[in-house]
């Protein structure tokens, strides 16, 4: 899995980029699209303005009104549509949003000067400067340090210049004291509730923003993944049916949830098809055995993996396709995957290509090996057999003869059969091989053979590449490895798995790579993010990082959601278009929740001193307030529990009441309804109450007049007190859309019908000043409140504040659903990049121990090759000998199809042994036709801590109980097939080296003296039997294991051994029972 990108959001860690990005973010998903609310509801509001100017009687009197409406109007135009083009987000849009607040300042003082020109009033326009207040923190793109300077000066200014004019224009009063003290708690009211909209909707666009963020991380990491993925099945497997066997590792995964492979049907898949008219190869380094005892762990990898690299160019470079490597052992085959009608000239002249470089080797370091090459041409059977150690394999008559070829060749010459020779053309001169006489299955099957001579040999060679043996002292002193070593590193070689990571993907054009270039070993899990300066290539990386992370967070957030098309969303609001996933929002908990319900009741708190400051205090208003207090402190009560009962823990109940609140939405819905409309009825309610017990006053007197002058005074903060229960509603920012519209339309309604309907505007309350002037003012001034203003005003802002706050909660929502939106994203593509991770685990097991994978997974960057040396590994193989006889190409068994069909059963349930928790420590190494490989105690590191002789021999004991179950394995498929297979297995224990080699197909393997010892066990064994050599039987005798003495037998390499036969009852049955 890819390390943390420049982006990826790590707790406690913010970057530059990151900030950088953040505030990309914020100006095109935020910022950008309430501005434009902002500037079309202010649009809206200078023509609203313009139309009750213009419908006056006498519209010359607000010429001042007229051109202010008028000039902000085209202001805030161009704005809109500067912002909507997006020429402003990027560079203005601060300055943008400073012109937009001194428009609407300039607006607010025009409109109070006209007002003022008649009579100074306290509350003259308070509710204008209370909606610039709000939106500067609600929907002006400031931060938050500028959007509360902004703030308060919005809001002192405001208290100066109408407390200056208040002190010019009136003689000092209680009572204009005291209407000033409510201004300013109106206006403060605006700022705190403002600050908290503010905060909450920047932590909401930080989490939306963390979420966004790492969804795009995990997109970019299942790209990743899945690259690798191809990468590490075409590193072992062929295109053609590597794609096949990952679709079915998915689909087991997301079935069944475990990454082990339990069958589902009768018969495990068969993933082999048959090609025609190909050439096989199988070349043998003759001399290497003795190399090899020679060679350090660390030594035999680099000199097999060199060697092997640079067969796998050749083959490459001659389109051949590397099959397998056993040992020492290299074969090919040209024609795969698409037939080449050159297949054998492919092969003869890759053949003499490893002859000469072999030939090279030997010369440039007076290591006495060579090459023995065999080539034959015909059809084959190629594919994957088995759960476990995928390796791509061939299987045929064509193949086995091939092998008899190699094994009947001569050192450093191509042996070819007339088969191949046919193929040729002409294209090489030959000689007669005379193969019969060095192997009787040529001779029985008259196979004449010939041997390819090398053009090469014809030419002299130029003097550049008359290659001299080493001489002087300290090259003499040299071992042969350490000679070897140097030689072939400076082949260059890949080293295995260095390539999981590039960009592109391992194709058939894959170019050689260059010598003296070593690629760096990067773990497959490991992704680092390129330096900007290193290379070209490194920063064109990096910039379509950051174009495809610009790019999706601008497509994140439309700044239309109202209409624009969506995938997830209804064209018209938004609402998910599964009805799952709208539900599973609308009773998602929500943190925090109680904070709300705090700042609700602290915008109580704010009418309740404004009513308290201005209104008359009846009984009616203590009994209102005091009803709403009780209420809403039993609501703070149940939210804050927690913290009010950490001093009594006690109180469990009330705790996980106050728990419920954020996560029972049923709860929470209730108490915001108890809150929000508390709020709405209380600011309201004594306003026809004191209606009604006014109405019995006698008129015409001065008490009546009082009357009069004291409802012009009071109306207006009415008002104010009716809009900051419309903010206290918009402060529950997650509390449904539909929901919040019915309260604010259900409250406007209301007041409009209270206001407008009221019997105060059939008083003579404008006949005097309400400016509580002197009687000497009083007298001198003519001028007067209208009653037509003061309403229409009124309405205006009511009206002002409901579409603001409707307009804004339809933003906020579509905000909260992208958060839960991409929360969902995230969940789902994490889950998928799990599978993925899993599926990419379960590749590389397949291909390696799972110990030694993690050398190449881990976090750890390991640049070294994997190498290990093993004082005690027992060794087994096991082989089904008559299946060669079974086997046979016919079109009754699709030429041999439906035979290997059988054969992948055989090694299926072979493999399925190794789920067993007691089987744990075998490992399977590979299958070489009908032989199937095995090694216990490669898991158990070599060292001081791990000499204790029984647990190293435990394995030896564990081997023979999985050879057992081999065999009763082998019995059921024989029951079901009605076959009479048997097993011939050979186990040896002893020092082993393993390591990976090869880059484009790395193979794990182990080598050694143990290895080929319990290879010539299997071949020297009988049918039914398992045979071990002296050392090992006296370890199973210790461990209680009966052991038959078979005698001396004669061992390829070794002489005469002294070999036993494991007693079981499995064995018996298999040797006796069958026969």
């Amino acid at each position: 899995m890819p390390a943390k990108g420049r982006y990826f959001l790590n707790e406690g860690e913010e970057g530059a980029d990151q900030a950088a990005l953040f505030g990309k973010y914020r100006l095109t998903s935020q910022h950008g699209p309430l501005l434009l609310l902002l500037l079309a509801v202010a649009v809206a509001a200078c023509l609203a303005l313009a139309a009750v100017s213009l419908s006056h009687k006498d519209p010359s009197e607000y010429p001042a009104v007229l051109g202010t409406a008028f000039v902000t109007l085209a202001v805030f135009v161009v704005l809109y549509v500067l912002v909507y083009i997006e020429c402003l987000v990027r560079r203005w849009l601060q300055a943008s949003a400073l012109l937009t607040w001194a428009c609407l300042m300039t607006l607010g003082y025009v409109l109070a000067w006209n007002a003022w020109r008649k009579a100074a009033y306290a509350w003259e326009q308070v509710p204008f400067f209370l909606f610039v207040v709000f939106v500067v923190y609600t929907l002006l793109p400031f931060s938050m340090q500028v959007a509360v300077a902004v703030g308060v000066v919005s809001t002192l200014s405001h208290l100066l210049v109408v407390g200056t004019l208040m002190g010019v224009c009136a003689a000092p009063s209680i009572g204009a004291g005291l209407q000033l003290l409510a201004n300013a708690v109106i206006l403060l009211c605006g700022n705190f509730t403002g600050a908290f909209h503010k905060y909450q909707m920047q932590d909401a666009s930080r989490d939306l923003f963390t979420h966004t963020v790492k969804c795009i991380q995990i997109r970019r990491k299942l790209r990743i993944e899945k690259r690798q993925q191809e990468n590490l099945l075409l590193s072992v497997l062929p295109a053609h049916i590597s794609m096949g066997m990952k679709l079915a590792i998915i689909e087991r995964l997301k079935e069944g949830g475990d990454r082990r492979y339990m069958p589902d049907n009768n018969f495990h898949s068969l993933y082999v098809k048959r090609h025609q008219n190909v050439s096989i190869l199988y070349a043998d380094i003759v001399g290497f055995t003795q190399l090899a005892s020679d060679c350090s762990p660390k030594e035999l990898v680099v000199v097999l993996n060199e060697l092997f690299g640079k067969f796998d160019q050749i083959a490459k470079a001659n389109e051949c396709m590397r099959i397998k490597i056993l040992g020492d052992c290299y074969y090919c085959v040209s024609g795969l995957p698409v037939s080449l009608p050159t297949h054998a000239r492919n092969c003869v002249k890759m053949g003499l290509d490893i002859c000469e470089a072999i030939k090279q080797v030997r010369e440039a370091t007076g290591v006495d090996i060579s090459m023995r090459v065999g080539i034959h041409s015909g059809n084959v059977l190629c594919g994957v057999i088995g759960l476990r150690k995928w390796q791509y394999d061939v299987w045929s008559h064509d193949v086995s003869l091939a092998n008899r070829m190699e094994a009947a060749g001569v050192p450093g010459r191509v042996h070819i059969t007339e088969a191949t020779l046919n193929h040729l053309d002409k294209a090489y001169e030959v000689e007669d091989g005379q193969g019969q006489q060095r192997d009787p299955y040529l001779k029985e099957m008259n196979i004449r053979t010939y041997l390819v001579i090398d053009p090469r040999s014809q030419q002299p060679l130029p003097p550049s590449q008359h290659l001299p043996r080493p001489k002087g002292d300290a090259t003499l002193k040299m071992r042969a490895s350490v000679r070897m070593t140097r030689y072939l590193e400076s082949w260059g070689a890949a080293r295995p798995f260095a390539h999981l990571n590039h960009r592109e993907s391992i194709s058939s054009n894959e170019t050689p790579i260059p010598n003296g270039r070593r690629p760096r070993a990067i773990p497959l899990r490991r992704h680092r993010t390129p330096d900007r300066s290193t290379s070209p290539k490194g920063r064109s990386e990096d910039d379509s990082y950051d174009d495809e992370m610009l790019s999706a967070i601008e497509g994140l957030s439309s700044t239309r959601p109202c209409c624009s098309k969506s995938d997830d969303f209804y064209t018209f609001g938004s609402i998910f278009l599964e009805k799952d996933f709208e539900r599973e929002y609308r009773l998602a908990p929500i943190p925090r929740a109680r904070y709300d319900f705090a700042c609700a009741s602290l915008v109580f708190l704010c009418i309740l001193l404004v009513q308290v400051l201005v209104m008359p205090r009846t009984p009616a208003l203590g009994v209102s307030f005091g009803l709403v207090a009780c209420l809403l402190g039993l609501v703070l009560g149940l939210c804050f529990a927690a913290e009010f009962m950490r001093c009594c823990p006690a109180q469990g109940k009330l705790q996980a009441i106050s728990e419920r609140v954020e996560t029972q939405p049923l709860l929470r819905l209730f108490l915001a309804l108890l809150t929000v409309g508390s709020l709405l009825t209380v600011a309201i309610i004594n306003l026809p109450l004191l209606l009604d017990s006014a109405l019995g006053l006698p008129g015409g007197n001065e008490t009546a007049r009082s009357r009069d002058r004291t409802w012009c005074e009071l109306l207006p903060y009415y008002a104010c007190s009716c809009i900051l229960g419309f903010i206290a509603c918009s402060v529950f920012l997650r509390m449904s859309l539909e929901l919040k519209v019915v309260l604010l339309t259900v409250a406007l309604v209301a007041y409009l019908v209270l206001f407008n309907l009221s019997p105060c505007w059939q008083w003579d309350c404008c006949s005097y000043n309400l400016g509580n002037l002197t009687e000497a003012n009083r007298t001198l001034s003519g001028h007067c409140c209208s009653q037509r203003d003061l309403r229409t005003m009124t309405n205006f802002y009511l009206v002002l504040f409901y579409v603001t706050l409707v307009m804004l909660s339809r933003q906020i929502d579509y905000y909260c659903r992208l958060e839960c939106l991409w929360k969902k994203k995230f969940k789902n593509e994490h889950e998928e990049f799990e599978t993925m991770e899993n599926v990419n685990r379960l590749l590389l097991e397949n291909v390696l121990p799972a110990h030694v994978a993690a050398h190449f997974i881990g976090d750890k960057l390991n640049e070294d090759w994997y190498h290990q040396s093993y004082d005690c590994v027992c060794v087994m193989f096991a082989s089904v000998p008559d299946f060669k006889v079974f086997y046979t190409e016919c079109d009754v068994n699709k030429e041999g199809l439906e035979c290997l069909r059988l054969l992948n059963e055989i090694i299926a349930d072979f493999d399925e042994l190794l789920l067993k928790p007691k089987f744990s420590g075998v490992e399977k190494i590979k299958t070489i036709g009908s032989t199937y490989m095995a090694a216990a105690g490669l898991s158990i590191p070599s060292g001081p801590e791990n000499q204790d002789l029984e647990r190293q021999h435990a394995h030896i004991g564990v081997m023979v109980e999985f050879s057992i179950a081999l065999m009763s394995k082998l019995d059921g498929i024989n029951r079901h097939s009605f076959n009479s297979f048997r097993l011939r297995v050979g186990i040896n224990h002893g020092p082993v080296i393993a390591g990976v080699i090869g880059a484009r197909k790395p193979q794990y393997d182990i080598w050694g003296n143990t290895v080929n010892v319990a290879s010539r066990m299997e071949s020297t064994g009988e049918l039914g039997k398992i045979q071990v050599t002296e050392e090992t039987c006296i370890i199973l005798q210790r461990l209680g294991y009966s052991c038959e003495c078979r005698g001396l037998i004669s061992v390829k390499g070794k002489g005469e051994l002294r070999t036993y036969f494991v007693c079981t009852d499995a064995a018996r049955l298999q040797g006796l029972g069958l026969n």
